[in-house]
């Protein structure tokens, strides 16, 4: 199933071709390459009032998301430990489909992230880390809507949705300002949800892998690696921002 694309998601927008996609990941790539030496004789945006707008957005959006993936696995009776995708027409089945598509072009838009920083010449935030996370999930989201727009893709979607509410709405209390910006102690709190997401989704993608379930192998094989890939970056980063520079 895997090899063939999804023939409900197949024509929707940025999903009929890996091109759209592809175009997007390498304007990004540019703007990441060429956005700081734009800004080197320029003088540093706030932007207060447009990132408080679009981290509220966010959290509108992640909220929605969030309430679709869990409010449609619950009426189609989803299975947390095995669930094949269903590739039918059912209102349900359609339900799904589109809050992953909603899912996949929110990784576009998060894309904002990066230009943000930039334009507040904030380049050390743009970090390896930052830019992997970013445009990775551009591609990795774009396969799952084409190809498995459901099935068990549905609880990576819902977690990260859940994390999003959270990560977004601290952003956009520190877009508030400095003054705001030392109320919040709980950021290592976040950084530490962010990781058990990750060990969550590497422990869902990893069962299948040992046990008998209709949804391909070569997805789950792919999430749990990524998933590594991340965790193992966040831990470096929560060790150098939280433990080595406490020392």
């Amino acid at each position: 199933v895997f090899c063939f694309s999804d023939p409900r998601t197949d024509p929707w927008p940025l999903v009929y071709s890996p091109l759209p996609v592809t175009l997007v990941f390498t304007s990004y790539l540019f703007m990441v390459a060429l956005g700081p030496s734009c800004m080197w004789q320029r003088q540093q945006l706030e932007l207060r009032a447009p990132l408080l707008t679009y981290n509220l957005a966010m959290v509108a959006l992640s909220s929605y998301m969030f309430y679709e993936f869990l409010v449609t696995s619950v009426l189609a009776n989803y299975s947390y430990l095995c669930q094949p995708v269903d590739y039918s027409q059912s209102e349900l089945g359609m339900r799904m489909a589109r809050v992953c598509w909603w899912f996949f072009f929110s990784k576009v838009i998060e894309l904002l992230d990066t230009v943000f920083l930039i334009l507040r010449k904030k380049q050390e935030q743009v970090t390896f880390l930052h830019v992997y996370h970013h445009g990775s999930m551009l591609f990795n989201w774009w396969s799952g809507v084409k190809y498995v727009p459901g099935g068990q893709a549905f609880f990576v979607g819902m977690l990260n949705s859940f994390v999003h509410i959270f990560m977004y709405g601290y952003y956009a209390l520190a877009s508030l300002g400095p003054w705001m910006r030392q109320h919040l102690w709980w950021k290592r709190y976040l950084t530490i949800l962010q990781l058990c997401q990750f060990v969550a989704i590497a422990a869902h993608s990893s069962y299948n892998l040992f046990t008998e379930c209709p949804f391909p192998d070569g997805f789950n094989a792919a999430v749990f690696l990524y998933i590594l890939s991340l965790l193992a970056l966040f831990l470096r980063f929560y060790y150098q921002t939280y433990i080595r520079e406490k020392r």
